[in-house]
């Protein structure tokens, strides 16, 4: 941590990205975990080198495209020795080779899981807690996280479905729901059902886990969908979707849509 800070003291962070909505994304989750003085906040990489060299913050979370400077230009206009911790958060994963070159200590692909968010401050909590500051990230750590980004850029964008003799390309992007029927699933897409020869099981790792979620043993949601919510029967929560179909939220998935929407059901 910064010099004269003690054990106890606060963790000293400084939020930067262009969208307003982001910084007070970042602010509202820190604030929530306690522990962090959230010093500052800067709309774009101009102000952020100012910043870092008046506020000297512990730990930066900082996004990678903005006017002016871009993250990366931020880090290349600090001396070393003013360089603190580094989380980068950015709705690009193409960058995360060159985060790690430059010693960020994690990288959050937006929209990023209040899990997600939890692990990233605890690695900056544990790097700035060693002698001689934050360290640089193992090399384990930036291989499976290249992994699991790899691993995003090959789930399908589109949906091969054969129907009478015909094959549909159904594109994911228009998926409001998938429901199990039988061995297979029915996929609901723009207004228009589709039987998919695949089961829940098979086709629900290919999916992107940040906007498709289990909800119920039979049933996945786009989680844009999602209109409202809705107590039910037995602790149970209803879904209410766009197209209005109702489906449920059983006890038992509520936790991982609650990560994914970042708010208590």
């Amino acid at each position: 941590m910064t010099e004269g800070t003690g054990p106890s003291a606060p963790l000293r962070a400084l939020v930067v990205d262009d969208e307003p909505l982001a910084r007070r994304g970042v602010r509202a989750r820190l604030a929530a975990l306690g522990g962090v003085e959230i010093v500052g906040e800067c709309a774009g990489g101009r102000d952020a080198v100012r910043a870092i060299g008046e506020l000297a913050p512990d730990l930066v979370f900082l996004d990678v495209q903005m006017p002016g400077l871009d993250g990366f230009a931020v880090l290349d206009a600090l001396p070393p020795t003013r360089a603190p911790a580094l989380v980068f958060t950015t709705a690009y994963d193409e960058y995360a080779a060159r985060a790690f070159e430059v010693r960020a200590l994690d990288y959050l692909v937006k929209p990023f899981s209040r899990a997600r968010f939890d692990e990233a401050l605890r690695r900056a909590r544990e790097a700035l807690a060693r002698p001689g500051g934050t360290g640089t990230a193992p090399d384990r750590r930036l291989a499976a996280l290249l992994e699991e980004l790899h691993a995003e850029r090959a789930r399908p964008e589109r949906l091969l479905v054969k129907e009478d003799g015909r094959t549909r390309l159904v594109p994911v992007d228009d998926i409001d729901r998938i429901e199990a029927a039988g061995n297979y699933v029915r996929v609901h897409a723009g207004g228009a059902s589709h039987l998919l020869r695949e089961s829940m099981a098979a086709l629900e790792p290919k999916l992107d886990p940040r906007r498709f979620v289990r909800v119920h043993r039979s049933a996945i949601v786009n989680v844009a969908r999602i209109r409202e919510i809705q107590p039910w029967f037995r602790g149970d929560l209803v879904l209410i979707l766009r197209d209005g179909a109702r489906v449920t939220l059983s006890r038992t998935y509520r936790e991982r849509l609650r990560e994914v929407l970042g708010q208590a059901l």
